[in-house]
């Protein structure tokens, strides 16, 4: 018995392919987690689970304190997957989310004045060695320049038309967004002269 609802067999698409969405006020990733980023929280989670069980185990021994404890410690794990998964990069009508393992920045559409790919030295999966490679940069109307995703980062190492693919994705919600959000300036700055 098929189940469609369950999966996403009901879009032709490749497994590269975004989604399709039709709410552009909810934020949504314009592109899929890559096979890193999805396997290193898999790993996280079945850490989690053997923690988990090894917490059920000091419980039925009657340790209750050193439960509590390894509870929280898979709780923290728990987390750490998640927040894993969800880091990247966002987009929606209101502007550009950058979600990192600690932080989340977001700027408006208005306040971007280009997404642009350059090339640059890029960190290897976010670790201290760099390597040549492309990133997606945001610039900001002052000239600030921030990489929001290189080709060899957990979702797009050995994954170049992905990297491409999602690159243009954003720089397309920016000359949407960030031209409407011109025109309507320029249009309200020529009403009020």
């Amino acid at each position: 018995m098929p189940l469609p609802f369950l999966t996403a067999d009901r879009f032709d698409a490749d497994d590269d392919v975004a989604l399709p969405f039709d709410d552009h006020d909810q934020w949504r990733r314009p592109y899929r987690p890559g096979p890193w980023r999805v396997g290193i929280a898999a790993l996280a989670l079945l850490l989690a689970s053997f923690v988990l069980l090894a917490a059920v185990v000091i419980a039925a021994a009657g340790a209750v304190g050193g439960a509590l404890f390894t509870f929280g410690f898979a709780a923290l794990i728990i987390a750490c997957a998640l927040r894993l998964l969800r880091m990247g990069v966002w987009v929606s009508r209101a502007g550009l989310r950058h979600v990192s393992f600690l932080r989340t920045r977001t700027v408006p559409w208005r306040q971007t004045a280009a997404v642009r790919t350059v090339q640059q030295p890029v960190r290897w999966l976010g670790l201290p060695r760099t390597v040549q490679g492309q990133a997606l940069v945001l610039v900001r109307h002052g000239g600030e320049q921030t990489p929001l995703l290189t080709d060899h980062n957990a979702d797009f190492l050995s994954r170049v038309e992905a990297f491409d693919r999602a690159a243009d994705t954003v720089e397309a919600w920016n000359a949407e967004y960030g031209e409407d959000t011109e025109q309507v300036k320029n249009t309200a700055y020529a009403g009020a002269r």
